[in-house]
């Protein structure tokens, strides 16, 4: 998966609370096993009227924030079914951080494993966000995962705690596939000495 160290982009804000998977990704796009077009239906419900056109109150059919890189959410962003197309969708439409007060577990986990950091705030924090999220083109925010640092646009900074594995595996573009790999020359020697100590398996 990609690396993150830094990012700069829009926030765009979400303030509904309890943002379920159901509405990030609906569940009749969970027939594909492909991370790839998912963005053209994330929150789609929200987004498309039934004839597929745009709906003009949804944030992300607004400018600037249709090219939105983060998200500034409301309580509990993930909840429902625990499906990992929802990080697969957010990241396919370009979003690489989204910061709230909380996470369902499940969807938090999945973030990580596809390369969406997901910060957890205070309350204060996250409002305070939300408001500089809702100046429009002015409403640039800068993640810096290696300080832990997130600079609104007008300077001040807010960090963020984060588990020193899950930074190691983002700052490093590892997911599980690519731990695993890290460790070929290990397991070639083990497979070298188990062919040696037992031919006959």
């Amino acid at each position: 998966m990609d690396k993150f160290n830094k990012l700069t982009g829009v926030a765009a804000p979400m303030e509904m609370v309890n943002i379920d998977t159901d509405k990030i990704i609906p569940k009749l796009h969970l027939r594909t096993i492909k991370r790839t077009g998912l963005g053209k239906v994330v929150f789609e419900e929200m987004r498309f009227n039934e004839d597929g056109s745009e709906k003009p109150e949804f944030v992300l059919n607004q400018e600037p924030y249709r090219n939105a890189k983060i998200i500034v959410a409301g309580d509990n962003f993930g909840c429902g079914s625990s499906r990992e197309h929802a990080p697969w969708a957010l990241l396919d439409f370009g979003v690489r951080c989204v910061i709230s007060t909380n996470f369902a577990d499940i969807f938090y986990n999945n973030c990580f494993k596809n390369g969406i950091l997901p910060i957890r705030l205070p309350a204060e924090d996250v409002a305070k966000l939300m408001d500089d999220a809702e100046r429009g083109a002015n409403a640039t925010v800068t993640i810096d995962l290696e300080k832990q640092e997130i600079t609104g646009p007008d300077g001040g900074t807010v960090t963020f705690e984060i588990d020193p594995f899950r930074k190691h595996c983002l700052i490093n573009g590892l997911d599980d596939i690519g731990l695993t790999m890290e460790k070929t020359d290990k397991i070639k020697t083990f497979e070298e000495k188990t062919k040696a100590e037992r031919p006959w398996l």
